[in-house]
């Protein structure tokens, strides 16, 4: 794969098959893996916070989460072949670790929720082992004070891979304070995947998906969100931007 740049973040052009037997061969190797999702969001913050920015281009795998990614990686000369949502990707995972004997631990959500999720994926996929769960701090930002627990949690379950439901940018901090240490090969960020898989929060219609409009189903459902999504306009511009610059240059 070759791995480019948007607006200072990493972006690898996987399709959702070749992420996932990225990660299988992760696992055969061993090595600890942190595995980013890139989204508006992420990238106009990591602008804003060097050290997130840092976080960000030290990520082994980074995927495209988001139609404005997609958009954004097309105009500036980077086709992407497909997004890769990060609650299909758990799934996909999921499908494929059944089959292949891989141990989840899922981190962080709101109590219960965890849980919830690890069942459903055992009735979808027959074989689907959750090592282990463990609330955390919801949505919240963990304190590094409590690292010790929930590192020891994860290494205890034996689990492979590791999903956190913290949100950003508290996960990817997390991950990289602590998934060495945590005995997990693959650790990622999954922002709200357990509220959707467990069916606690309802996802866009896939019309709505396929359109590039999930973030507005959310927003009406969620309007508190409404200055976090403030991100996109800025993000546009950001990307006519370097498009510009671009053009001129090749003048």
């Amino acid at each position: 794969m070759t791995r480019f740049t948007l607006l200072g973040v990493p972006i690898d052009p996987l399709t959702e098959a070749e992420a996932i037997d990225w990660v299988a061969r992760a696992i055969t190797e061993g090595r600890p893996r942190l595995v980013i999702s890139v989204n508006p969001e992420r990238i106009m913050h990591a602008g804003r916070d060097p050290a997130f920015g840092a976080l960000l281009r030290g990520a082994d795998l980074a995927l495209a989460d988001g139609a404005g990614v997609l958009w954004a990686a097309r105009r500036l000369g980077h086709p992407l072949p497909e997004r890769v949502p990060g609650v299909d990707f758990v799934e996909k995972l999921a499908a494929r670790g059944a089959g292949e004997g891989w141990r989840f631990f899922f981190l962080g959500g709101a109590p219960g929720v965890a849980e919830a999720a690890g069942r459903v994926l055992r009735d979808r996929y027959p074989g689907f082992t959750l090592a282990g769960s463990h609330t955390g701090f919801g949505s919240g930002s963990p304190d590094p004070a409590s690292d010790p627990i929930t590192t020891a949690a994860v290494r205890s379950s034996g689990a492979e891979l590791l999903f956190l439901g913290y949100g950003s940018p508290a996960e990817e901090a997390w991950l990289a304070r602590n998934l060495a240490r945590s005995g997990a090969i693959v650790g990622m960020g999954v922002g709200g995947s357990f509220d959707f898989i467990s069916g606690r929060a309802r996802r866009a219609p896939r019309w709505m998906r396929d359109h590039g409009l999930e973030w507005l189903h959310r927003l009406s459902r969620e309007p508190w969100r409404w200055r976090r999504m403030l991100a996109l306009p800025r993000f546009v511009i950001h990307v006519m931007r370097e498009g510009k610059h671009a053009d001129e240059g090749s003048l």
